[in-house]
């Protein structure tokens, strides 16, 4: 597999004029495009410009993939399972005009597409634009295309939903809740697909699967479904917006609130699993695993309240969160400090409610660490945070309002929709488009950001200016969405050690490669964490993981995230991360491909 990247942003392709007829040219490049790929070729060099995109979530590979210029996507097309690709039917307007850009100089002529695979069925969004240095043929730009459904696996929604009783005389029929109980332990066979972790992104995992017919079993560790966030640090609320944050087939309801308390979500979770009718095991761990090539599937020791449980699934999906195990630093000295905690943020519950009196040093400046300290700040303690390198600061209010507006928002379109445009973004495309964002939002800071530079708190712009959200796609970490802890840094209120790393941990504080020591009662470090596969080795053991490397990041292969939502290792193994908006949209994704695996398709 390649290494991570860091993309290079996207040409800008030259300003132009708003088309005054998308129709004609969208109709148009559709017939031709139909017409090519009936006559078996893929020659796209008429149809398409020569520094263009095609993004493909499924319908063309099982494995997520863009495609940069003609001749690449040429070779994409020739898996021939592409049938056609027509204007959206369910959609009174489907054609549209709307920028490449993210300053509106370079309006395309753009269309909401159905798409037919040999397989299964789609949809999309394609942007034409002039070629200025031809023609002036109207050409693609970028073209979206993502899998909703197989043929072999109709989603059992709507006209398909399960019928949930069977009607006439049957003396041995059960009720459902005695059907669930029995469904849920697996008595009569065995999960096809085994899923670690109910968190977001097994809970999602598992309910796209059901909607499939594909028996799944959750495992977790914890005593409750939702845990995973309850106990998490006291004050912890999400950053994201809940319009941001939808679950699938069973949304937030709209009194919500905007920013989710975790425990307000660690039971949403817990009603999530029961209302799909998930089949969780929880206090429950894989205690042992092994993948037996010849039978293409994996047997699994489960230990729990059922006693040792050996089920073996053809799939394994690891869903313990995007990231790995705590990245708690060795430092000389930890055993002998005297104070009152010396722990991994992960571990942190809050401050004490009386801190007064008391001094507490946090190490690590992102979302973690920022807001760890400010509940210090607010409970009375000196608090000081030491940020060892730079970070992306942007504030909750005007980088979400530049981020997410008019997609993410009250004013938005429905949830599935915002998707479809926002995934419909090419990611070279996308960072591009975010450096310009990033202008926006340091304008809007510019008070708060000059403020805590004059602090002393070292600021970047991420990735080649690209701001808080190529940041996380790239490296999962190294932002703060400011709720607060900023104002409270520039003033002084919260104490900053910057640029210094610890060198040893002393009986009551911190020694640094200055040569200072700051005191402390309790020291938390908010040093982030290993990548995923950490954990699954810790799982599975090295065996388990021969040939999968480090997930997350920029795939230099596919243009896509790196070992995420696909088959990895050469074996049926899974893996499945993100916040909540990424598992919402790539569950479909991982859940596809899975049945796709289950039909002999792949």
């Amino acid at each position: 597999m390649a290494p991570p990247i860091s993309p290079t942003p996207a040409t800008l392709p030259p300003p132009r004029p708003a088309p005054s007829d998308a129709e004609t040219p969208v109709k148009a490049w559709l017939a031709s495009f139909n017409a090519l790929i009936s006559s078996g070729k893929t020659d796209v060099s008429s149809l398409f410009l020569e520094d263009s995109f095609w993004r493909d979530h499924l319908c063309l590979t099982f494995t997520p993939r863009t495609a940069h210029t003609q001749s690449a996507i040429s070779s994409l097309l020739s898996s021939g399972k592409l049938q056609s690709i027509t204007l959206s039917a369910s959609r009174a307007n489907p054609i549209f005009v709307a920028p490449v850009d993210a300053t509106g100089e370079v309006p395309a002529a753009c269309a909401f597409v159905d798409v037919k695979t040999t397989v299964g069925h789609g949809i999309g969004i394609i942007k034409l634009l002039e070629d200025l240095s031809d023609d002036r043929a109207w050409k693609a730009y970028t073209v979206f295309t993502v899998l909703l459904g197989l043929d072999a696996y109709p989603e059992k929604v709507g006209k398909q939903r399960p019928h949930g009783v069977l009607h006439g005389a049957n003396p041995t029929r059960k009720n459902w809740m005695e059907r669930r109980a029995h469904e849920r332990e697996f008595l009569d066979e065995q999960p096809v697909v085994v899923i670690i972790g109910a968190g977001q992104g097994g809970l999602v995992a598992a309910a796209r699967l059901k909607m499939l017919g594909i028996p799944t079993l959750v495992v977790d560790k914890n005593d409750r479904v939702g845990d995973n966030w309850r106990k998490r640090y006291h004050h912890l609320v999400l950053h994201d917006p809940v319009q941001y944050d939808h679950l699938p087939y069973m949304p937030f309801p709209p009194f919500w609130p905007t920013f989710t308390p975790k425990d307000k979500l660690g039971d949403w979770f817990e009603s999530y699993a029961s209302a799909l009718e998930l089949n969780v095991w929880t206090s429950s761990t894989v205690s042992s695993s092994v993948w037996d090539a010849a039978a293409n599937s994996w047997t699994l020791t489960i230990t729990g309240p059922r006693g040792p449980r050996i089920v073996t699934p053809r799939h394994l999906v690891l869903a313990t969160g995007h990231s790995g195990e705590p990245d708690m630093p060795s430092i000389p000295g930890m055993s002998e400090f005297q104070g009152s905690l010396l722990c991994h943020s992960s571990a942190f519950q809050g401050a004490k409610a009386d801190g007064k009196g008391r001094k507490a040093l946090v190490v690590g400046c992102c979302n973690s660490g920022h807001d760890i300290a400010q509940d210090y700040w607010e409970k009375g303690y000196d608090v000081t945070i030491i940020q060892r390198s730079s970070t992306y600061v942007m504030s909750s209010e005007h980088g979400l309002s530049v981020l997410l507006k008019g997609l993410y928002d009250e004013d938005g379109p429905p949830t599935d929709d915002a998707d479809l445009i926002f995934m419909s973004i090419p990611i070279a495309v996308f960072k591009r488009n975010q450096i310009e964002a990033t202008k926006e939002i340091g304008k809007r800071d510019a008070a708060a950001n000059e403020a805590l530079t004059k602090a002393g708190f070292k600021l970047d712009t991420g990735p080649h200016d690209s701001g808080f959200v190529m940041k996380y796609l790239e490296r999962g970490g190294g932002y703060y969405l400011d709720v607060g802890a900023s104002a409270i840094i520039a003033s002084g209120g919260i104490k900053l050690k910057q640029g210094h790393e610890v060198t040893r941990v002393l009986a009551k504080g911190l020694e640094f490669d200055d040569g200072t020591v700051l005191e402390a009662d309790e020291i938390v470090f908010a040093t982030g964490y290993s990548n995923m596969v950490s954990t699954a080795r810790k799982i599975l053991g090295d065996q388990a993981l021969d040939g999968v490397e480090d997930v997350w990041g920029v795939d230099a292969e596919t243009g896509e995230m790196r070992g995420m939502w696909k088959k990895v290792g050469g074996r049926r193994l899974w893996f499945m991360g993100g916040n909540l908006a990424f598992t919402r949209w790539f569950s479909r994704c991982l859940a596809l491909g899975i049945a796709a695996d289950e039909a002999g398709l792949v």
